[in-house]
């Protein structure tokens, strides 16, 4: 059995699991630019200027190896490979959508209030 394969099995608790999948400054944002369309090496990098080449291409790594992410390669000079969001990697779009709109009401203190208070009618 493959070693991460077996600390798949061994995690107990799902969002650990989680965790581990989207672990990583740059992966959930890769995968939410993947949401609209393909994208090339260098598009990804300008739209996370933040982020090195070394560390995109590992974590774009990363997400192919999870089955997140295909890579497809076209026979061309330079070679032209691209990223898109894998049918696997789809099903993590409630999930992203909804980090989305938890991360908007966290930005925006006055949201928090109202979210607060909506839940806890007096």
């Amino acid at each position: 059995m493959q070693a991460e394969t077996k600390a798949a099995i061994e995690r107990k608790c799902p969002i650990e699991t989680v965790i581990h999948v989207l672990g990583g400054k740059w992966k959930p944002t890769i995968l939410w630019l993947l949401l609209d369309s393909t994208k090339r090496f260098s598009e990804l990098e300008k739209l996370i200027p933040e982020v090195t080449q070394k560390m995109l291409a590992q974590h774009l790594r990363e997400l192919e190896s999870d089955q997140l992410v295909t890579r497809t390669v076209y026979p061309s000079v330079p070679p032209k490979v691209e990223y898109a969001l894998s049918d696997y990697g789809k099903t993590l779009v409630p999930v992203m959508e909804i980090m989305c709109e938890w991360g908007e009401t966290h930005q925006r203190p006055g949201l928090r209030q109202a979210v607060l208070l909506s839940a806890n009618p007096k």
